[in-house]
Parts: structure tokens; sequence; C-alpha cells
């Protein structure tokens, strides 16, 4: 679809909006959104006939790109069909999504619990673990986001926790592994590895292993940084929850559906969980949709004795049409091994040519369509571009970044000192070499604030 200018549309769209939309995560006097005219594939275009490729997949979900035609006509079919219907009954697109997910998953996970989204998704597999075992605290890492509802932002391990944090909600903090900003004074990722385990163990021993009901993790952490674990990590923090008892829940909300490469990070890694959090690339975003999967043992618990928890839209058939859609398209269209194939071939090589030759790279790292690149004034320091957790002037070399990619044609994913490469996963090798050749524009505006 060509762009049509409209700026009095566009003005009619801003006015509203500022007069009535209470944005997330804003001051609202302080925020501009940009007014949206239309999207189709890895792009969307404001209403002047601007023209933006997505390199933030929106909030990293559409993993499919926007207005995918199959998945519109599946949603305009079940809309025809059944807009909605209880979620105590069988319904044939609920049943069919929850089937194409379970035959996805890793192990055992065949049990599919349905909800809105990934942070309810957080919420009810914590309650699932606590009931399974009658323990009641939970253990997640710092460098972690697992969603904005009450238990779910307190098992976050980033600043959005701290408005909310009530101090007594049953969770305990630890360090997961991160050998670019070790916490364990390592040099090799094997240090890396061996003591953030230790760390572990040694935090639920003090904690009271009979007190402890999950470990959280993101397979790999999404909005945090996007740091994959050294080899061997979740292999020994499986290998802890069974020694202790723990309910070991892994969160692919972000990471899920192909965005590594793989159906889920989980399969890089050879690790299966007890309970697993997914949505966002489910269906691409296209209706809100996330959900749970059961192992068959914790799904036992509840064969006879019920599950005290719910929601209204479980499992909603329009949402449910645009998973099984969804998964279909990933299917025939080789939609997870394009990832694979142009993160090792395009996106990779391409980000660590870039670091080559702006200083104010300190570290690409990644897989698949999910990469970070660090942003810093001294790459012998390691100093952030930007304080932890910056804003007002203190963040202006980011700010001034994001500028200057959003004029060289691309939309970037910004979060403190690091900007995060997460295209659709069908992203074409000339949209990505054109996404690179924006990201080398702007870094060069970085590279004006390197010490």
């Amino acid at each position: 679809m060509t762009p049509q200018p409209d700026p009095e549309a566009g003005a009619a769209v801003k006015a509203a909006d500022r007069a009535h939309v209470f944005h997330s995560w804003s001051a609202q006097e302080l925020i501009d959104p940009l007014a949206v005219a239309g999207a189709e594939g890895s792009y969307f275009w404001d209403y002047d006939g601007r023209r933006y490729l997505d390199f933030t997949s929106g909030l990293v979900y559409t993993n499919i790109g926007y207005q995918h035609p199959k998945v519109v006509a599946a949603i305009q079919e079940q809309a025809a069909r059944m807009t909605t219907f209880a979620p105590a009954f069988a319904v044939e697109a609920r049943s069919e999504a929850a089937r194409l997910i379970a035959g996805r998953t890793p192990g055992d996970l065949d049990k599919i619990f349905f909800t809105n989204g990934g942070a309810d998704a957080v919420e009810h597999a914590l309650r699932m673990a606590r009931l399974h075992t009658g323990r009641p605290k939970v253990l997640s890492a710092y460098r972690s986001y697992h969603g904005g509802t009450q238990q779910a932002v307190n098992v976050t391990g980033d600043p959005r926790r701290w408005a909310s944090d009530s101090g007594t909600a049953g969770v305990v903090h630890f360090w997961a592994p991160f050998l670019y900003r070790s916490r364990f004074y390592a040099e090799t990722e094997e240090q890396e590895c061996a003591r953030a385990l230790e760390h572990l163990e040694t935090t639920i021993a003090f904690e009271g292993p009979s007190t402890i009901a999950a470990v959280i993790l993101e397979t790999i952490p999404g909005t945090a940084g996007i740091m994959p674990p050294p080899p061997g990590y979740l292999a020994g923090v499986r290998e802890l929850c069974d020694k202790y008892g723990i309910v070991l829940v892994l969160d692919e909300v972000m990471a899920g559906f192909g965005r590594t490469g793989t159906w889920f990070a989980a399969d890089l890694y050879d690790v299966v969980p007890d309970l697993m959090t997914f949505a966002k690339g489910v269906n691409s975003g296209y209706v809100p949709l996330g959900g749970v999967a059961i192992s068959a043992e914790i799904a036992a618990t509840f064969a006879t004795r019920p599950y005290p928890g719910g929601l209204t839209y479980s499992g909603h058939p329009l949402a449910c049409a645009a998973a099984v859609a969804t998964i279909n398209v990933m299917e025939e269209e080789g939609v997870v091994e394009n990832a694979a194939a142009l993160g090792a071939s395009v996106v990779g090589p391409g980000l660590r040519e870039l670091a080559e030759r702006h200083p104010s790279v300190g570290e690409v790292r990644g897989t698949g369509m999910f990469w970070a690149v660090e942003l810093v004034r001294d790459r012998e320091t390691r100093e952030p571009l930007v304080p932890y957790n910056a804003s007002g002037e203190a963040n202006a070399p980011m700010a001034a970044f994001a500028a200057a990619a959003k004029k060289a044609g691309i939309w970037p994913f910004v979060n403190m000192n690091r900007t995060h490469v997460v295209p659709p996963l069908n992203t074409s090798e000339a949209e990505l070499k054109e996404g690179l050749a924006a990201l080398d524009t702007a870094l060069s505006v970085a590279d004006a604030y390197v010490r």
C-alpha cells in the first residue's frame, strides 16, 4: 500500500488521543505520540506520508508483520461464524489453537490455559506453582520484565517495578548471568555460568527451599537487554529446581513463537520447564491472546481439584482463530526458518560490522530476530551511554540516537542505553539491509557522545 498524505485526518486523530487516551508508562503531558495511518508487512506510516521500517515489531509481537492477508481473513471468517463464546465450552477455534500450540511446546507441556496477554499468563503460572507446591515464595531475576499486573510487576527485575513494589509479595530477586556486566567478577562464560548457579543455590538455601514455589526466568530476557544465557545455565537451573522440588517457569512471552529462530527459546537449550508462559507472537498480536503451557504433573494437581482462576475472555474465538492462522502461516511460509537463517547471515554479521566501525557500540548479542546493541561512552570501562533508568537531559544521547534513526527511516526499539533489533520474522533480506544502513547513520550520532 502506498501511503497517502492526509494531515488534516492525522491532526484529528492526534487531538482525540491527547484529549482522551491515557498512555501506559508515560507522563501524560510530556509525550507526543505519532498518529499512525496504516501498516503493512514490515512497515507503517503516518498521516504525512512518512514511512518507517518497523525494527520493533510493535512491542516485539508482530512476528509475521502487519496485516497478513491469511490471518486477517481468518479473523473475518471467525467473526462471521462466531464472534465470541464463554470459556467453559469447547469451541473449535479454541481447541485447535490449543492443539497447535501444544504440538510445538517442549516436553509434556500439553495443556494450555488461555489468558488475554503475557502479564496475566505470568499471574496464573505463579498461582498454579504456589497451589501445586503449597509454598509461598517466587524467585526471579534482576534485569527481567514479566508484565504490568500486580504479581507480574513484582517479579519484574527492572525499574518499572519500583512504583508498585509491595515488598511483601513473596518475591525474592537474584542475579542471573550476564557476562558483559557480570555481578560475579567472571572473565569467561563458563565462570559466569558456574558462579550464577552457585549464587542461585545459595539464595535458595538462605530463603529456605521449603518456602519456594517457583523460579521464573525469561528464557532469553527481552526488554531488559536480550541476554542469551551461557551454555549450561538453564540446564543447571532445571537441576536445582528438581533438587529442591521447585517449579521452573520459563517466560516466553517475547522470545516465543519463532523470535529466536526456533519455535521457543527453550528449544535452543534443550530445557523443559514445568510451566511456560506465552503471548505476543502466538498470533502476531492481531487480537490479544496469551497463555500458560502446563506440564502433565501440574495439570494432574487440578484433575479433581478445581483450579481457582479464570478470565471472561479466556480463549476468545477471534484471538484463537488468529492464532491458528498465524501458526499455519509460520509453517507454510517457513517463518521460523527465515528468522534463523537471516539472523545468522544478515542481522548478526551486519550488527557486528557496525560495532567495528562505531565506538559507541560496546556489545552486540542475540539470535534469530532478537538482538541488542549495547551503547557506551567508553568501550574500555563499559560506561553506558546514559545512566541506568535515565530520563530528561540525562537521556539526551539516546534520544538523539532515536531521533536520527527515525529520520533515517526506521522506528527503533530503545530502552535505557540499548537499541534492540527485533523486526518481524518474515522481514526480507533487502529490508534488513535497509534497516542496518539506517542504524549505521543513527550510530554516528551516538558516536558523538563517546569519551
